[in-house]
């Protein structure tokens, strides 16, 4: 696929780049307001919980996590803090090295993570992977896959 230099966007790469953004944008909008309503907590907190509780021993460090949820390190920082006002998660340093930083998920932040995964699943599945056919949820899986910088 030989790109072509242009100071523009032709009008079908223009379409594939901003219907990605726009189809984002707006399904993340609509779950994050289901979160906010069914259990009072942005997707974005609900991401964390659920890196936390997929990684070994509920704990990853807070520089692992901003990564995964795409915060700067002080935007992750408040809402850790937010997740641990509410005793979802403790911080706790790192027995290796003392330096790093880590964050745990609770058991009670286990059980907010259990409850808002149904809302979740069922958002994800209701305004976005019911509109696609099996073919198509294969064919974005390979494109998304093309993308993986691990």
């Amino acid at each position: 696929m030989a790109a072509i230099a242009t100071d523009r966007f032709s009008a079908q790469e223009l379409a594939a780049w901003r219907g990605m953004l726009q189809v984002h944008s707006e399904l993340t909008q609509v779950l994050d307001a289901q979160m906010r309503a069914e259990h009072g907590m942005p997707v974005s907190m609900y991401e964390v919980l659920m890196f936390l509780g997929d990684a070994p021993d509920r704990r990853l460090r807070m520089a692992e996590i901003a990564e995964r949820v795409l915060l700067s390190r002080s935007g992750l920082t408040r809402l850790v803090d937010r997740l641990e006002a509410l005793g979802y998660v403790t911080r706790c340093a790192s027995e290796d090295d003392g330096r790093g930083l880590y964050a745990k998920l609770t058991d009670a932040g286990v059980t907010k993570l259990e409850e808002a995964r149904r809302t979740h699943l069922e958002g994800v599945r209701e305004i976005f992977l019911q509109r696609l056919s099996d073919a198509d949820q294969r064919a974005l899986a390979d494109i998304w896959s093309r993308f993986d910088a691990s």
